[in-house]
């Protein structure tokens, strides 16, 4: 996607979705594919198939179900040559990828500890910063790349402990490198020992 058809900041989040639409040839195709960033515009997704630039396809949210009407906006390689697609909805949609917050975070610096297993299947357990909350989630620092989009944590403080997923990954360079964003799987728990609004 053209940086001027980005209508939101794209974050690294790996979604399951279908995509069904036609093939240079006219064929039909239908792939099962993961989102590699979303915005509120699109995403960008590897794709198998070589569609045509603005060609309409429409793509399955698997997490929720939900579908869309897309065009292509883009399609390239990355550098190891695996065709890309840059998908643009007809109007920004912020609430299909769930990235949406549902209410305010409040700022905080909450001691946690974090288990999961990493991109080689090793599990790991690691000191880190909640640096604001809400219901819903968290914003974690000192997570990072041991962490992926699409993975479930457990984040723990002092006997309190619940799981989250995790639906974005800072980038090298950016003000969020090493933190994560977090998506609550036990929203009635609360394991920050504070209230929340």
């Amino acid at each position: 996607m053209t940086p001027s058809a980005r209508s939101s900041s794209r974050i690294s989040l790996r979604v399951p979705v279908s995509i069904h639409g036609l093939c240079q040839d006219k064929t039909e195709f239908h792939e099962d594919t993961s989102t590699l960033v979303v915005n509120s515009g699109g995403a960008l997704v590897p794709i198998a198939y070589n569609v045509p630039l603005g060609s309409a396809i429409r793509v399955v949210n698997k997490w929720t179900r939900r579908e869309q009407e897309c065009r292509v906006a883009y399609v390239g390689k990355d550098m190891q040559g695996t065709l890309q697609a840059g998908i643009a909805f007809r109007s920004p949609l912020p609430n299909f990828w769930r990235i949406n917050r549902r209410e305010n975070r409040v700022a905080t610096d909450i001691r946690v500890r974090v288990c999961g297993v990493d991109q080689n299947g090793q599990k790991f357990v690691q000191s880190a910063r909640a640096v604001d909350i809400s219901r819903s989630g968290a914003r974690l620092d000192g997570v990072g790349y041991v962490a992926q989009p699409g993975q479930i944590i457990e984040v723990k403080r002092l006997w309190r402990h619940a799981q989250f997923r995790v639906l974005w990954v800072g980038s090298v360079g950016t003000p969020e490198a090493g933190q994560v964003g977090t998506f609550s799987l036990n929203p009635k728990k609360n394991v920050w020992g504070t209230d929340l609004p």
